[in-house]
């Protein structure tokens, strides 16, 4: 290859990148299975005994928060601070598990469903589901109160659905 080709390829090589960030490439999907002593930095408890309910928060400087649901993500996403956090660090990726498949999806373009009858690690849960259609089915068939999506929740029902929290087993 020519100097000028080999240039042009660098060039290319480095440019590209940029233009990734900038078109917002979508952060990297979470490991399928994560460390067993991962804590909650909300609750405490360890996330990996909950793969179904697993959330996870990633900040832009590549440092990753594991979760034992979304109520607990999202209270700390609102308040980092109160959890340990930096009050200004800026959120990259947020993951949750769809709810039936408990494959991993953007939760900024989830579907929550809440009051339903089904709990989560910690009680009433934000139910995460990948489609409007899923998220009906299940506020059918379990009793939900609302289908929500990621911008429709604010720190006042996260404090609602916290304020009830309800360990399972007993713990």
């Amino acid at each position: 290859m020519s100097k000028k080709g080999w240039l042009l390829l660098i060039l290319l090589l480095l440019w590209w990148p940029a233009v990734a960030v900038a078109q917002g490439t979508p952060a990297p999907v979470p490991e399928e299975k994560i460390d067993a002593r991962e804590k909650c930095p909300v609750c405490g408890m360890f996330p990996a005994r909950y793969p179904q309910w697993i959330s996870q928060l990633q900040l832009a400087g590549g440092e990753v928060f594991y979760f034992d649901g979304m109520k607990d993500l999202l209270a700390y996403y609102f308040n980092p601070a109160e959890f340990g956090g930096a009050a200004d660090q800026e959120v990259a990726a947020i993951w949750t598990r769809d709810y039936y498949t408990t494959e991993w999806i953007d939760a900024r373009r989830a579907y929550f469903v809440t009051g339903s009858d089904v709990h989560g690690p910690m009680g009433h849960e934000f139910v995460p589901l990948a489609s409007e259609d899923k998220a009906r089915s299940f506020k059918k068939d379990h009793g939900g109160e609302q289908i929500l999506r990621f911008e429709q929740i604010d720190p006042e029902l996260v404090h609602s659905l916290r304020s009830g929290h309800r360990m399972r087993g007993g713990h």
